[in-house]
C-alpha cells in the first residue's frame, strides 16, 4: 500500500488508513499436496470427522472459523513471506464472510492472526513443519502452534505445541498418561491435544474436555449412544415383560390356590353332613 506524504507547508499530514483487503482481492487456488501429506491429513482430520466434530463443538459458526487448506497471510499481495496453508487453523471472532470472499485469511482484514494452527506431519513437509513454518507463525502472531505425528518418526515427536510468549514460541508441556497416550493442554481452545495409540495402526489424534474427561461428541460417539439408548429401552422392556409375566404367574397360582382351598372347604362340609 502505498503512504501518502503530505507537505507540512501547504497541507495538514495525512494519516496513512490500516491496511485491509481490497474488496476483489482473492487468494489464487493451492496447488495440490504431495500423495503421503493429503492422505495423512485425511486420516487424522476429515476422515474421523475431527474438524466438523471440532466445528459442533466450539459452537459460534457465525464469527469462528475452523478451516483446512487454506492460505494464511499478512496482507494482500505480500508474496510469499508468512504465506503459509496450515492443516487446520482455528479463529474466533472473526468474518467468516471475508474470509470465504478472499479464499484465505487475511490477517489485515481480519484484525487478528488465527488463535490456533496445527500441522500433521508427512514425509514431504516434516522439516519445513519443525522449521520456517514455526518461524513464520510466531512472525504472524499466531498463539498456539501444534504439530501432531502418528508415529513421531518425522517430527521428531508424536505430539508438541507452541505459545507465543513475547513474540517467540514456547515449549507446551506434554504427559504421559498410563495408557501411553501424549497429551498437551490448548488454552486458546480449552481443550486437550492427544496423541493415542491404536492397536495395530499409527497413532490418533484426539481432542479432550478439560471439565469431563470425555472426548468432544463424535459420530462414532452419538451412534454408540444411539445404539445403548436403544439396548437400554430393549432391556427395560424385558424386564417389564418378565415382571408381568411373573405378576400373572404369581396371580395364576394364587388363583389356584384359592379354588384348591373352596374345593378342600366343600369336602369337609360334606363329610361333616355325610
Amino acid at each position: 500500500m502505498t503512504t501518502i506524504t503530505a507537505n507540512p507547508i501547504t497541507a495538514p499530514a495525512v494519516k496513512t488508513p490500516p491496511a485491509s483487503a481490497p474488496a476483489h482481492f482473492r487468494f489464487p487456488d493451492p496447488p495440490e499436496r504431495e500423495i503421503d501429506e493429503a492422505m495423512t491429513n485425511y486420516d487424522q482430520l476429515h476422515r474421523t470427522g475431527s474438524s466438523h466434530h471440532l466445528v459442533h463443538y466450539l459452537g459460534n459458526e457465525d464469527t469462528t472459523l475452523v478451516e483446512a487448506d487454506r492460505w494464511v497471510a499478512r496482507a494482500p499481495r505480500s508474496g510469499t513471506l508468512g504465506l503459509r496453508r496450515p492443516d487446520l487453523f482455528i479463529a474466533f471472532n472473526v468474518n467468516p464472510a471475508a474470509y470465504k470472499a478472499a479464499r484465505g485469511y487475511l490477517i489485515s482484514e481480519q484484525g487478528k492472526p488465527p488463535d490456533f494452527v496445527l500441522e500433521v506431519a508427512s514425509e514431504s513437509t516434516a522439516s519445513v513443519d519443525v522449521g520456517a513454518k514455526r518461524v513464520d507463525y510466531a512472525a504472524l502472531g499466531i498463539p498456539e502452534y501444534w504439530r501432531f505425528d502418528e508415529t513421531g518418526e518425522f517430527h521428531g515427536d508424536k505430539l508438541a505445541g507452541d505459545r507465543l510468549v513475547d513474540g517467540r514460541y514456547e515449549p507446551i508441556p506434554i504427559a504421559e498418561l498410563p495408557d501411553g497416550s501424549l497429551q498437551g493442554y490448548s488454552a486458546m481452545l480449552n481443550l486437550y491435544l492427544r496423541w493415542e495409540p491404536v492397536q495395530g495402526e499409527q497413532g490418533r489424534l484426539g481432542w479432550y474436555d478439560p471439565e469431563t474427561g470425555q472426548h468432544i461428541p463424535t459420530f462414532r460417539g452419538e451412534r454408540e449412544g444411539r445404539l445403548n439408548e436403544r439396548e437400554g429401552r430393549l432391556i427395560e422392556r424385558n424386564a417389564r415383560l418378565q415382571a408381568e409375566a411373573r405378576s400373572e404367574q404369581a396371580d395364576a397360582r394364587a388363583d389356584s390356590a384359592e379354588a384348591r382351598i373352596h374345593e378342600l372347604e366343600e369336602e369337609n362340609r360334606r363329610l361333616r353332613n355325610g
